[in-house]
């Protein structure tokens, strides 16, 4: 049972730079009042974001501290589970979050999410939607549970129930299937490419076994045969050297042609200047008697002796331009041998160097077969090794197969676990074991505050409402002071099963706005009743702005605004 005892706050929304405090055990029943907007709802607030880290009401985290000092916003809770005392100390400028046990701090390591999630499942054993449900009835802001979605009733009532722990493990559990799964295939693909490898293992020591003299002959037989071809090869590239060292013999005896050939054509140039010089000298003394510059008569035997003179030469120019022109034309020909002795010689040695290339693809070819022929010699020596290849492959295949199996059957556990742990099972039949306690103690509060219908949930947490008069009611066709009533009455009972269960069991109720509009007279008399009377073992604070209640409870906290900052007055 967790025993609030008290909760402190400075420079929280209203509140100034001096600590309120309440003391939650002095007093059975306590009435907290005050004019609107003096600060009297402050203790809700500050009790659930000392404890959750977030107010009752809906306001931001920025403006829960107080607007005029701006800093040094500190809330603090004092509580008792059996004999251990706790403390959760909050603050805003700066931060803080410190959690005391037995007045020392624990770790401050791990983050405020963290250390939240530790408080709410190892200290506090329920969460704000839980303490909502059975510390708190609130005003327009808080939902009560009628209001909550399914999931969120489910929440509530698996908290009070204490079997939360099985969705926890379900979730575990679920993890682990999803684990197992991936193993699974993982396994599956290993299965087959084992599967594979032996098959292959086996088809390769079948062959090394079966083919492996016939592959070996049959490679020896290619390696003759590339072997006469590259003899083959060899021989005809000495005849072709042969030829060509033949061809090389003649091309010498022709060599230079090219070179006297340009010579003798620079011969035959200036021969034809000559004949044309002659020519024309003899034109000029044939064709003139007189100078056709100076115009005097050139002398007939000076004529004629130059005529003569130009005959003779030109007759003698001519002859050697005969002889010269045959020599021309028979160092053209040379010149024509040079070049088909100089096409043949590179034809010859294409044809040694096509042949030298297929020799080295031969001898290559001849080489890798050697090679494969060692390598199987080698197979053929070790099939006892190839031969402890395949048990390997096969114990690991057998391995693998049994792992299967495991696993396999280990998700038929988990699923058959995991089954038993939603929402349908274990946990279902926990909760259809105490509905029939709930739906009673929900009837027994009801009619406690004379209002006489019959109020059920069933497994999915839906309302069935019937009374005497009529049937078919719902939870949102009664008035706000019935819904009140409702709500009261389900508080009270997740009380008791709490108490009853020990599980989020407290001291401590708190109702706020309770009496202001949903509550008519009679309803608050049999309210108060219940209370004083029936409520056990708990320290009741109600807040409320309405007049006229004050002698009915044992002690009255009032708050009051001076100069703009909430407090308590004495």
């Amino acid at each position: 049972m967790i025993l609030f005892e008290k909760v402190r706050w400075k420079n929280f929304l209203s509140t100034g730079n001096q600590y309120s405090e309440i003391n939650f055990q002095s007093h059975a029943t306590t009435l907290i009042v005050g004019d609107n907007g003096t600060g009297k709802s402050t203790v809700l607030d500050a009790l659930t974001f000392s404890l959750f880290g977030k107010p009752f009401r809906k306001i931001n985290k920025g403006q829960l501290i107080n607007s005029t000092n701006e800093k040094d916003c500190s809330v603090e809770v004092e509580f008792s589970i059996g004999t251990i005392s706790w403390k959760v100390s909050r603050g805003i400028k700066p931060n803080k979050f410190e959690i005391y046990r037995d007045d020392k701090l624990l770790d401050q390591s791990h983050n405020a999410n963290d250390q939240q999630k530790w408080l709410e499942q190892n200290v506090l054993k329920m969460n704000y939607k839980s303490f909502t449900q059975i510390v708190v009835l609130g005003s327009s802001t808080f939902v009560p549970f009628m209001q909550l979605t399914a999931t969120n009733r489910r929440e509530v009532i698996e908290d009070l129930l204490d079997i939360k722990i099985f969705s926890s493990m379900n979730n575990i559990i679920r993890d682990k299937i999803r684990v197992e799964k991936e193993s699974i295939n993982t396994l599956d693909l290993k299965k087959e490419s084992l599967n594979d490898k032996v098959e292959m293992q086996e088809k390769f020591m079948n062959e090394i076994e079966s083919q492996g003299k016939e592959r070996i002959k049959d490679k020896e037989g290619k390696i003759k045969t590339l072997n006469i071809e590259v003899d083959t090869h060899i021989e005809h590239n000495n005849l072709l050297q042969s030829n060509v060292d033949d061809t090389e013999k003649e091309l010498k005896e022709v060599v230079g042609a090219g070179d006297k050939l340009v010579e003798l054509n620079n011969y035959r140039g200036k021969i034809s200047q000559k004949v044309a010089s002659v020519t024309k000298e003899h034109k000029f003394f044939t064709q003139n008697t007189v100078c056709p510059t100076c115009t005097q008569s050139i002398d007939e035997s000076f004529r004629i002796n130059k005529i003569d003179d130009a005959q003779t030469r030109a007759k003698e120019l001519q002859s050697g331009f005969q002889k010269l022109e045959d020599a021309i034309k028979t160092e053209q020909e040379r010149e024509r041998h040079f070049s088909n002795l100089s096409k043949e010689i590179t034809k010859l040695t294409h044809g040694i160097s096509k042949n030298n290339t297929s020799v080295a693809a031969c001898q290559r070819q001849v080489r890798e077969l050697e090679s494969e022929i060692q390598t199987l010699t080698s197979q053929l020596e070790n099939r006892n090794t190839e031969h402890d290849k395949l048990e390997t492959f096969k114990s690991n295949l057998q391995d693998t197969y049994e792992e299967l199996v495991s696993r396999k059957d280990k998700i038929k556990y988990f699923n058959f676990t995991y089954g038993l742990l939603k929402d349908g099972g274990v946990k279902s039949k926990i909760i259809t074991k105490y509905l029939p306690l709930i739906n009673q103690q929900v009837n027994k509060y009801l009619q406690m505050m004379d209002f006489y219908i019959n109020f059920k949930l069933n497994e999915e947490f839906n309302e069935t409402i019937e009374s005497p008069i009529h049937e078919d009611f719902s939870y949102a066709s009664f008035s706000e002071g019935e819904k009140m009533r409702i709500d009261l009455a389900l508080l009270f009972t997740w009380r008791e099963v709490a108490r009853f269960k020990n599980s989020v069991n407290t001291n401590l109720l708190i109702m706020d706005e309770v009496f202001d509009s949903s509550l008519d007279g009679f309803g608050t008399e049999e309210f108060l009743k219940i209370i004083r009377y029936v409520i056990k073992d708990a320290n009741i604070f109600v807040i409320s702005h309405k007049t006229g209640l004050e002698d009915k409870f044992e002690s009255v906290a009032r708050f009051e605004k001076v100069k703009g900052f909430s407090r308590m007055v004495d």
